[in-house]
């Protein structure tokens, strides 16, 4: 079994040496359980049916109430919970979404962050017939409506670990919990927040994230890095109005075309592959392995859980090279479009203007700013025919690469993933990003990381049906709570102290942190 190297033997000593207060692993299991089905699966049901939309996908979101409406529902239930020493609190920043800033007091010196969001991406079209966005639906294992996996759930899964391990009472580090509502529109406003809270965040020494994915439903997965973002909307002017095309085709350029060339200057047009050095960057050898050995254990699953139409391929037949592609490679998405009508109202008109949104999926340690710069200085310079050419720059999120993995945390991992879930952990990049891991490995290079979450095969985060598999929520949240009591552990070992900032990758086996 690949992983127990630099597990193993250390792991085993570890867990005999400092488990000071035994744990009832099937009590654990079963309270976290009843909690979810008497309880959080209800408020997640109330929650998906507030069109919460984040901010760039509602601009009138002050004026709407339903991000104040998410952001009450989750404080109320957080402050009725019954868990000693917690304090909850909306923190409220002018002009900006708001927080929910949770503190838990705990034993020992050190700090657990744990980390999700409340905002939701908009409503797609293409759901099935009897589901939607905002109509929450549970249909066997799974809750279907828009924001329940991604991320509503955070808040209850990560309370619903501490409640379970104070039923016990198994000792735990403090523990802070932020709630931001900005994250689908690239975190802008969280910065401000945690400088605003700095004091009373402290310095953790273990981060969890609950907003990340599964690549099965099978086991724990834990994300080793995340892309980043750039984007914005790109626009390409020919005409100050619209003119027959039979008229003016053939003298005229279509702007469709012209902005097809500018995308051909980045995009290798029958690869999909970004031919532009400046935007990609060397894969760590390491994070390779991890892919050939994440795509040993996944086969076809890898593209599997994709709605392919019947026929229809992947972009490369090397399983290994396809995870690498969606964690490690850039890759453009063009997700919006301006300047055309419906098909039931296009007329023989040749177009003054096409406008795309370009989303470019950047890799891991590429720099977001230098990204967008690259991108607008290519698409502006030399325009075709001398068109008017815009790139309107919207986003740039940094990825973030993990930094190296603690023995103390590799073994409480893997004792996790057997605890909740009966077979060993796994370790793969994710494509998506999360700009505050980025964001906090800058603040705390001693941090150690767990970033899990329950995004799995066909849960289709920000598309049509979206769903929330039950199971998998209540098994991350066992699984959340047995780290939390190890790093309580480790902590009283003096292990926990900027091991991963200071100590050589090789000792910690050749995974690096989740």
């Amino acid at each position: 079994m690949w992983f127990t190297v630099g597990y193993g033997q250390w792991g085993r000593m570890f867990f005999s040496q400092h488990k000071a207060r035994p744990m009832d692993s099937t009590a654990l299991s079963a309270f976290i359980q009843q909690r979810w089905d008497d309880d959080i699966v209800g408020q997640l049901v109330e929650y998906i049916k507030i069109p919460n939309k984040s901010p760039m996908f509602d601009a009138e979101w002050q004026a709407n109430g339903y991000m104040e409406q998410a952001t009450r529902l989750l404080a109320d239930w957080a402050k009725a919970q019954d868990i000693p020493g917690m304090t909850v609190e909306i923190v409220r920043l002018e002009n900006r979404t708001p927080l929910i800033f949770v503190e838990i007091d705990g034993q020992g010196e050190d700090c657990v962050l744990m980390y999700g969001h409340l905002d939701k991406q908009p409503e797609m079209t293409g759901w099935d017939a009897d589901l939607g966005p905002w109509k929450p639906v549970i249909k066997g294992d799974k809750l279907y409506g828009r924001g329940g996996a991604d991320d509503g759930y955070a808040l209850f899964g990560s309370l619903t670990a501490i409640a379970a391990l104070k039923a016990q009472g198994i000792p735990h580090a403090r523990t802070v919990i932020l709630i931001e509502a900005c994250e689908e529109s690239g975190s802008y406003d969280l910065p401000h927040y945690v400088d605003h809270l700095a004091a009373r965040i402290g310095k953790p020494s273990l981060v969890v994230c609950l907003d990340s994915g599964c690549a099965n439903y099978d086991q724990l997965w834990c994300t080793t890095s995340l892309r980043g973002l750039a984007g914005g909307n790109l626009r390409v002017d020919v005409l100050t109005e619209g003119v027959h095309s039979g008229d003016a085709s053939g003298i005229v350029p279509s702007s469709f075309r012209v902005l097809r060339q500018l995308l051909n200057r980045i995009e290798d047009v029958d690869s999909g592959r970004i031919h532009r050095d400046e935007l990609h960057v060397d894969i760590p050898e390491q994070r390779v392995d991890q892919a050939r050995r994440a795509a040993e254990v996944l086969g076809e699953d890898v593209f599997d859980k994709f709605p392919f139409l019947p026929g229809m391929r992947p972009m490369a037949e090397d399983l290994g090279e396809l995870i690498l592609n969606r964690t490690w490679r850039p890759a453009l998405s063009v997700t919006g479009i301006d300047g055309m009508p419906p098909l039931s109202n296009a007329g023989n008109v040749l177009r003054p203007f096409t406008a795309v949104k370009v989303s470019l999926r950047i890799p891991p340690m590429l720099d977001p700013e230098a990204a967008t710069r690259f991108l607008k200085d290519t698409f502006e310079s030399d325009p075709p025919y001398n068109a008017k050419v815009s790139f309107d720059i919207e986003k740039a999120s940094t990825g973030w690469n993990a930094p190296a993995l603690a023995p103390w945390l590799e073994a409480a991992i893997e004792d996790a993933s057997q605890a909740a879930f009966g077979a060993p952990a796994m370790y793969m990049g994710e494509g998506g990003t999360i700009p505050f891991m980025g964001m906090l490995g800058e603040k705390f290079p001693g941090a150690q990381f767990m970033i899990t979450g329950v995004l799995g095969p066909h849960s289709n985060a920000h598309g049509p049906n979206e769903f929330l598999h039950i199971p998998t929520g209540k098994r991350v949240t066992e699984a959340v709570a047995h780290v939390v009591a190890a790093h309580y552990r480790a902590g009283q070992a003096g292990l926990t102290q900027g091991v991963a900032a200071h100590e050589g990758h090789a000792q910690f086996g050749d995974h690096g942190c989740c």
